[in-house]
Formats: C-alpha cells, sequence, structure tokens
C-alpha cells in the first residue's frame, strides 16, 4: 500500500487556522517522517495553513528528499532555516534552548515570535490509515511467530538476558527492523518488577516468567506481554493468572469507538480491585502504538478523551505481588466499529511449560 504524505500534510494544514498561526514547524523526527516519509536525525517541515509545504535537513539526508513528494531546501540548522514570525512550533519537541535561539533570531531581523503549540500530528497520528494497520498487523504477526520459536527453549537454567536475545534475534531473523523497545524478561520474584530489565539471574523451576518485546517494521511497532509458567503452577499463580486473564478480556471488550479512555481501564481495574489487588496494578491499561511503541491515546484511570475508529492500542492490565512475582497479559488490537480486531494471536491459556 501506498502512504499518501500529501494528505497528512493536507488534514495539518487544516487544523492550522484554530490555533490562529499561519504555518507549523514541525521538528519531531517522528512527525517529519510521517508527513513527509523522511526518515532522519536532523530535519524540519513547515507546514503552511494554505496546504503548501517545505522541508529542510542538512547534507546527509539531501539526496534521500528527491523522491519525495515535497520541496526540500539543504540547511545545517534546519529549524532556523524555516523559523518565522508567528509560526506554530511542536512545544514538547524543541527544547528550550532551540526555542530561545530562534526567538534571538527573529528578533535581530525584525522581531516576532514563536508560538508554542500542543501535539496536533501527534492527534492526527492517533487515527492509522489501512496502510498503517498493515505494517502493525505484520509487526504482531512477526512477533507472535518469534514468541512460536522461542517457545520450546524456554527452560530452567537459561538466564532471562538470554532469553530476551533469543527472541530480540529472532524477531529480527523474520524480518523486524529491530525489537520495538528493550525486551522485558522477568523471572520468577523479579516479575513483581512490571519493567524489569533482564539480567544473569536463571529460569527455575516453578517460575512465573513474563515476557514483553515486539517487532518493528518497516518503521511501526508490535507490544505483545505472555507470562508462562516453569512447571505445575501453585495454586496463587494459577488464581492471578485466571485473575489476569479475566481484566484483559474485560479490557479488550470495552474497546469500542466511542469509548471513554478512563471507563475501558475501569473495566479491567475494576475486576482486578474487587479480587483485593488494586494496590498491585500500578500502571495504566494501554497505550497506542505506531511509529512509536507509546503514542495516543493512553488508558489510565485520569485518561481524558474518547477512543475513534482505526486506533491501534495495547490492553496489558498486570498484577504485581512484591517478592512473590506477577502476571501480565498485554496484546496489540485496532478499534473498529464492529468490535475490536487483535493483531497479537499468541493463545492467553497459561502455557505451562
Amino acid at each position: 500500500m501506498t502512504i499518501d504524505h500529501a494528505a497528512r500534510r493536507a488534514r495539518l494544514a487544516a487544523a492550522l487556522p484554530a490555533h490562529e498561526v499561519p504555518a507549523l514547524l514541525v521538528t519531531s523526527p517522528v512527525n517529519v517522517r510521517y508527513l513527509t516519509g523522511l526518515v532522519s536525525s536532523n530535519a524540519a517541515v513547515l507546514v503552511r495553513a494554505d496546504g503548501s509545504a517545505l522541508l529542510a535537513t542538512d547534507n546527509r539526508y539531501i539526496d534521500k528528499t528527491r523522491a519525495l513528494d515535497v520541496p526540500a531546501v539543504e540547511a545545517p540548522d534546519v529549524a532556523g532555516r524555516l523559523a518565522a514570525p508567528g509560526v506554530g512550533i511542536e512545544a514538547a519537541a524543541m527544547t528550550v534552548a532551540t526555542f530561545r535561539r530562534l526567538e534571538a533570531g527573529l528578533e535581530e531581523s525584525g522581531g516576532g515570535r514563536l508560538v508554542p503549540l500542543g501535539p496536533l500530528v501527534e492527534e492526527l497520528r492517533a487515527v492509522k490509515d489501512e496502510a498503517e494497520l498493515e505494517l502493525i498487523r505484520t509487526a504482531c504477526a512477526l512477533t507472535d511467530q518469534a514468541f512460536a520459536d522461542v517457545l520450546p527453549l524456554i527452560a530452567p537454567g537459561l538466564t532471562e538476558r538470554a532469553l530476551a536475545r533469543l527472541l530480540d534475534n529472532r524477531m529480527t531473523e523474520l524480518g523486524a527492523d529491530k525489537p520495538a523497545f528493550d525486551t522485558i524478561v522477568a523471572a520468577g520474584e523479579n516479575g513483581a518488577i512490571p519493567h524489569h530489565a533482564p539480567t544473569d539471574r536463571e529460569l527455575r523451576a516453578g517460575d512465573l516468567v513474563t515476557m514483553d518485546f515486539g517487532a518493528r517494521y518497516h518503521g511501526y511497532h508490535a507490544d505483545m506481554t505472555r507470562t508462562v509458567c516453569l512447571g505445575a503452577p501453585a495454586a496463587w499463580q494459577r488464581d492471578l493468572y485466571d485473575l489476569v486473564r479475566r481484566a484483559q478480556r474485560a479490557g479488550r471488550h470495552a474497546l469500542t469507538p466511542g469509548a471513554q479512555a478512563k471507563d475501558v481501564d475501569a473495566a479491567a481495574r475494576g475486576l482486578i480491585e474487587a479480587a483485593g489487588h488494586g494496590e498491585h496494578f500500578r500502571h495504566g491499561l494501554g497505550h497506542g502504538v505506531g511509529l512509536e511503541i507509546h503514542e495516543d491515546p493512553f488508558l489510565g484511570p485520569s485518561r481524558t478523551g474518547r477512543l475513534e475508529d482505526r486506533v491501534p492500542i495495547t490492553v496489558e492490565p498486570g498484577i504485581y505481588l512484591p517478592e512473590r512475582g506477577g502476571v501480565r497479559i498485554e496484546d496489540t488490537l485496532v478499534t473498529r466499529e464492529g468490535g475490536p480486531e487483535l493483531f497479537t494471536k499468541t493463545t492467553k491459556e497459561l502455557l505451562v511449560l
């Protein structure tokens, strides 16, 4: 599928009059890629309210711009090349130092200020087109397959770090750009730490082992978490797993266009709280995925806003018991009018290895 970057810029241009700016200077590398197709570490694009645009980058990337559908100029100081009085800037992406430098330059040339604006491009990015959804679907398929391929190798004596490497290597062997983020493997008591970094701790019989990982494919991210048990689970482990699984199912079923973000979170969190584990679920229920692994929208008790159609998002409840271990189950899905489409297909039955 072909990505229509001009259509994306047109949607952004149409949003600018409401913010009373003639143009937006986009400096976030992810947002520049979204609007132009240019992948770089130093570029900016000026999108004007009349629909025109100008891209600036340095000589390392200027040759790549010739294949794009937006005019481009070469400039070492890419943001300075496009800055102009009254232009909006991405407040969350531009450093204070850069902002002050650009404003000082404008004052020297006759005055005028830059206008800090909120996440306009990020709001556009939340709803995906079908080309984007196909890339995320493929990233999730690679993630599923890597897990299936590595699963027979998970056994006592393997370290957390070694298991993380097996997952990472298999995803890239299958065609991923690279892992979508630093893979989490948490065995036994380490499972009580939601974002545990893998160590040389060996897997042992009786451990719950949580694996949170994903593939990145053509820039788009997958995110999946599964928890397995090495040997027959104890009663408390099975009860904990069953509770998280029920909560995860409730969160998935609440994931509909028009739903309030906090209500989707509450659908899962309410089950966990009713079982007496509210204090052990210490993060939001999920987050959007796309060109970034964490992007709008976010699901949590204090999150505002309603979900729209065609929004890829995770549902990932977890319960973490200090010094004992934990369980997290996570899928990547996309909101659809007829019900969410599941992208990560690996079973959510408790796998006993």
